[in-house]
């Protein structure tokens, strides 16, 4: 059994995928002992959790999910807990497996009741798991809300009422979820992250054959050594295309993010009519006339405050930029004119013409012409569908953010937290993929590792301190 921490690209399964496994992993099993599996696994683990629980309620389901619950009733009862079960199943229509768990569970004794016990100090949800298909109704509605009201909860494979291939549903929300078998891409995005809590792993100990991972969760970024024989231009060039009159401030995050990020020189072309001149807090950055540089060497960052005049420069920006991050007006634009769309799309056959976006949820229903619910609804499928449709490297952002490009396996990115919910961070997010793309990276690479990067500064920034773009921008 192994904590899922960000360290490594942990490959993820859907539920079309797991149960193929599943039905490999049994065909050579006892029968019953996958289940059995599962049981003790979610035993050992509640008990390292709450090992000074006194009264452990076990919410069970009618299927294998709940199945899995009425094993680990009878190992924490032989344990010395004071284990209380709901069961929601009948014998009548049970899968064979959990028939087969619940009549073992009477004979050796373990107390069945109707209703959620009056106290309990710890919860285990064996409701649903991956058997998720609409939203939970009558009782077990009503046990969720209960295990939701009460105290921490372990959830087994899935939280009850969460859908375990999107992250989205209304579902328990529990303190700490085993995935067994496989991890589910929905545990770490959407709803998904407030749901599992701290996600852990157990194969059951199958050698399992390898198969094509729905999606993988990003690594860290491999450390980079700057060589001693090297100079600024080494690095890269990087222009920042935005900041008209008024929203200066957003293109500056994303060029003081970018030198922070390494690149070797950043100018900002701001759209504001000259009234800047130099950046007083970031004398480094070179300002410039927006339609003075010279894009085709450069790593281009285009839309960040660039309001309406996005549209005025884009057509040039498309047409000219070696490697192009779009965000925030570019993207608005895009998604309001076809000939944008076209030309973005004219741009993805060009050979060397690397291009990522980086929308939010609702600059990314603009560009599909859907709603930001259905975006939510499947963030995953709504990744894969931009990179498809645009033939490019996308960033959607958000709890778990998704990053998606054609013939990839999209990755999933588990670091970040709610403190990154504050005005300019996506801005400084389009200036680090900017400066990894200057310095070389393939733009699905520089776009992972920006993102890993940027979500661990929130993770490691200091308690008590305001988390804000200005200082983020300037964290290494």
């Amino acid at each position: 059994m192994q904590r899922v921490t960000p360290d490594r690209p942990w490959p993820l399964f859907d539920v079309a995928a797991t149960r193929r496994i599943e039905q490999r992993a049994t065909a050579g099993l006892p029968l019953h002992a996958l289940m059995q599996a599962a049981g003790l696994a979610t035993a050992r683990l509640a008990l390292a959790l709450a090992p000074h629980a006194k009264n452990i309620w076990i919410a069970c389901g009618p299927g294998n999910n709940g199945g899995d619950g009425l094993e680990a009733a009878m190992h924490l009862r032989d344990w010395g807990k004071q284990v209380a079960v709901t069961w929601l199943g009948q014998p009548a229509s049970a899968p064979a497996d959990a028939l087969s768990s619940w009549q073992r569970a009477r004979d050796v004794g373990v107390v069945f009741g109707d209703e959620p016990p009056a106290r309990w100090d710890f919860g285990i949800d064996a409701l649903l798991g991956i058997g998720a298909s609409r939203a939970p109704e009558g009782r077990m509605a009503q046990w969720i809300a209960a295990l939701n009201a009460g105290a921490p909860v372990l959830a087994v494979d899935v939280p009850s009422g969460l859908n375990a291939d999107t992250g989205h549903g209304m579902a328990v929300r529990a303190r700490h979820t085993l995935s067994l078998l496989t991890l589910k891409p929905g545990l770490f995005t959407g709803e998904g992250r407030d749901a599992a809590g701290e996600v852990w792993f157990d194969g059951l100990g199958l050698v399992l054959a390898e198969d094509e991972p729905t999606a993988r969760l990003a690594a860290p970024p491999a450390d980079a050594a700057r060589m001693h024989a090297s100079h600024k231009g080494s690095y890269g060039d990087v222009a920042v295309i935005g900041g008209a009159a008024g929203m200066t401030g957003a293109a500056l995050l994303a060029a003081r993010a970018a030198l922070t990020a390494g690149a070797g020189r950043v100018y900002a072309g701001l759209l504001d009519g000259g009234a800047m001149a130099v950046d007083a807090s970031q004398p480094e950055l070179m300002i410039r006339a927006w339609d003075s540089l010279d894009l085709s060497a450069m790593s281009v960052a285009c839309g960040c405050g660039a309001g309406n005049a996005a549209r005025t420069v884009l057509p040039w920006v498309l047409s000219t930029a070696r490697s192009l991050v779009l965000d925030a007006d570019a993207l608005n634009a895009i998604a309001a004119d076809s000939q944008f769309q076209s030309q973005l799309q004219a741009r993805a056959q060009r050979e060397g013409r690397a291009t990522v976006m980086t929308p939010h949820p609702l600059e990314a229903a603009r560009l599909l012409g859907s709603s930001t619910a259905q975006v939510q609804a499947d963030r995953i499928a709504a990744a894969r569908e931009l990179a498809q449709r645009f033939g490019c490297v996308v960033v959607l952002k958000g709890s778990g953010t998704v990053v998606a490009a054609p013939h990839q396996v999209p990755v999933i990115n588990p670091t970040g937290n709610a403190r990154l919910a504050t005005a300019g961070t996506g801005d400084v997010l389009a200036g680090m993929v900017a400066a990894r793309l200057a310095s070389g990276a393939a733009a699905f690479s520089a776009a992972c590792d920006a993102v890993h990067a940027h979500g661990l500064a929130a993770d490691r920034w200091p308690a008590g301190e305001a988390l804000t773009a200005s200082s983020l921008a300037c964290r290494p």
